[in-house]
């Protein structure tokens, strides 16, 4: 039965999270937006709404995962409908943001594209835009309209609490890490530890130098915002161990896990990878290692927080 006081509230979901869609949608006692999508033999995509939002609130959720470009497309042409169909407001949630990455210009003659992602949401018709742990703060900045970033934080931090791990150590896996890592530290009540590690140009993989800190004989638990070959990861989880941690744990937001990340997490000294549900994990990428915990709760408190005009701050710790 749905919930009389949110009937002007509608949550649709793209094609590539549904399943987080649906929990946002169940949490808030409501059932998903029917729309069909479809894609025809040119890879033209269409988007047909099967109900009226005239006058909703409206909450779409499409994450960035592959296939992105498709994904992409398919937020920003439901964005447009949904606006042609009269909804009185359309908010994008987005879990993911698309090519966070690309938030500066670092090098010559290159797109900032994070900015153009904005500049196409807010013309195909987006009104606000929700979203969690962006790499780059400033991304908020690049849209004319309200953008609330949700961060997982809190649901990371109760995860390693209810473990009761001792004598732990929180790092940071690099120097601009660091101002975050402290929100977890002293969420856990625990000392900071930072990696300085460098990157060169485009290359996923970064190499340590030193510790800074004390992490002999400690449990460390590594956070970051996102994953992707794992590389990185695997360098910090070596480098800990040569420095005498005993267990070592990592809480990362969103598990892009590309290439081979599964099966080196696999075969490494990693005691557990804690990722959240902003993208979806394939059957081939489930493994004992990694841990998925839902966001789906935290999303749909704060749709309905935005739906009725409260605010969301409160939701950060």
């Amino acid at each position: 039965m749905e919930n009389n006081r949110l009937k002007d509230l509608k949550i649709f979901s793209g094609s590539s999270n549904p399943e987080l869609a649906k929990e946002i949608a169940e949490n808030l006692g409501l059932h998903l937006g029917d729309v069909t999508i479809s894609k025809f033999s040119n890879e033209n995509i269409k988007v047909k709404l099967n109900e009226s939002v005239r006058g909703k609130d409206v909450f779409v959720v499409q994450t960035s995962c592959p296939p992105l470009s498709d994904n992409i497309m398919e937020l920003l042409i439901m964005l447009h409908a949904l606006k042609g169909a009269s909804a009185d407001r359309v908010t994008a949630v987005i879990p993911y943001f698309p090519y966070v990455r690309s938030d500066k210009k670092d090098e010559p003659r290159i797109s900032i594209t994070a900015k153009l992602m904005a500049d196409l949401l807010m013309t195909a018709g987006a009104d606000r835009v929700l979203t969690m742990d962006l790499h780059a703060a400033q991304i908020q900045g690049f849209f004319d309209i309200p953008v609330d970033q949700l961060l997982a934080l809190p649901i990371l931090c109760k995860y390693f609490e209810e473990k009761k791990l001792d004598n732990i150590v929180v790092v940071a896996g690099d120097v601009g890490r660091a101002k975050l890592n402290v929100k977890y530290a002293e969420k856990l009540k625990a000392p900071l530890a930072i990696l300085e590690k460098r990157r060169e140009d485009d290359k996923e993989n970064a190499k340590v130098l030193t510790v800074i800190g004390d992490v002999e004989g400690k449990n460390a638990v590594m956070f970051d915002d996102e994953i992707l070959t794992g590389g990185s990861l695997m360098e910090l989880v070596r480098i800990l161990k040569e420095s005498g941690a005993v267990e070592i744990y990592a809480g990362i937001t969103h598990g892009i896990l590309s290439k081979d990340a599964v099966p080196n997490i696999a075969k490494s000294d990693l005691k557990e990878l804690v990722i959240t549900n902003t993208l979806p994990l394939p059957p081939n990428k489930r493994i004992d290692k990694i841990k998925v915990l839902s966001v789906g709760g935290l999303f749909a408190e704060a749709i309905r927080r935005i739906h009725e005009g409260e605010p969301v701050s409160c939701l950060f710790t």
